[in-house]
């Protein structure tokens, strides 16, 4: 056998991202050629304090931030909450920029160390992962820094009329930070707790979407999305609180059958009460939900597409225009 020649000339990048490409996924940090994005990282990772005296001047911002910069007077600004644990951050910014945002990963230890440079986006994000190793219970952690260094600049974003997303962990955040509904003196009045099959699920759903003053879902009545959790079975404190919330129009996306049969496991994958799959706030602004809207943008990402044909585009890429829709 000949052996195969080295090919010097070509580099790795190109051709990881055109892999990435034909196969649905999003290009990678590398092949875009961004690793100067990560610069501010080491930075970001140590504790707030110590990372005041290690911020990169201005003048060196990456390329992609300060592209980010020039177009923020034209594109809605993104802001997609790092922390440790998070692994989805990087395919929510993807999306996010697909439906024509200008979006940027932040850490939470630079958004503790200056809060109000929140103020300065339009959308807040918390992706998926397994924050903190989801050490206590999943999201508890991250929900903890939410309510307790971030509770004012965040409720004061959402009292602007910005919007707030929390996919897979980050809805575990958002609902355990009382920011989906707010406890009351005995505690949360709901949590996602373990799946009722007692495994990660990490299958295809089928959902349901009644936005009413969710702007997230404006127009949508079915999703086919991805989910990947060990967590992620709602639950309310009392069955009354259950209703409620359904009365108040703030279960908004729910697991159904695809051909509108009993919802029962696998199609409810974890055993939410009343199918619950996502939630969104009082105001509508807030929204939480376990499956991934980023994970299906492209249509090359469906399960099925070469059997069952190619589609326009992914089913969660509607949600990601649909938030950047409303700040054009």
């Amino acid at each position: 056998m000949k052996k195969m020649e080295k090919n010097s000339a070509a580099p790795i990048g190109p051709r990881i991202e055109a892999i990435g490409l034909a196969v649905g996924f999003p290009p990678t940090p590398l092949a875009l050629g961004t690793l100067d994005a990560y610069k501010n990282d080491y930075a970001a990772d140590v504790p707030p304090r110590q990372a005041q005296i290690r911020h990169l001047p201005h003048s060196t911002l990456s390329g992609r931030e300060a592209r980010s910069t020039k177009n923020s007077m034209t594109k809605p600004r993104v802001l997609i909450l790092r922390a440790p644990g998070a692994n989805c951050d990087i395919e929510t910014q993807f999306a996010f920029e697909r439906a024509g945002a200008d979006a940027e990963r932040v850490h939470i230890n630079r958004l503790r160390e200056r809060p109000n440079e929140l103020m300065r986006y339009q959308i807040l994000v918390i992706p998926g992962g397994f924050t903190y190793g989801d050490d206590v219970a999943a999201g508890k952690i991250l929900a903890n820094q939410l309510a307790h260094f971030l509770g004012d600049v965040l409720r004061r974003f959402r009292d602007a009329e910005r919007l707030i997303l929390g996919i897979c962990n980050g809805f575990q955040a958002l609902l355990k930070a009382g920011l989906l509904v707010p406890p009351d003196e005995e505690g949360p009045l709901a949590t996602l707790a373990h799946n009722d099959s007692g495994k990660f699920e990490d299958r295809w759903v089928t959902l349901r979407a009644t936005p009413g003053k969710c702007p997230f879902l404006n127009g949508l009545e079915r999703l086919y999305l991805p989910v990947a959790h060990g967590e992620g079975r709602f639950v309310c404190r009392e069955q009354w609180l259950l209703k409620g919330l359904q009365q108040s129009g703030q279960v908004v996306l729910r697991y159904v059958h695809p051909r509108d049969e009993a919802v029962v496991y696998p199609f409810n994958p974890n055993g939410s009460q009343d199918e619950v799959a996502g939630l969104c706030d009082a105001s509508g602004r807030v929204l939480g939900l376990m499956p991934h809207p980023e994970r299906h943008v492209l249509p090359t990402q469906h399960p099925r597409w070469t059997r069952e044909g190619l589609a326009e585009e992914g089913d969660g890429l509607s949600l990601f225009r649909n938030a950047v829709r409303c700040f054009l």
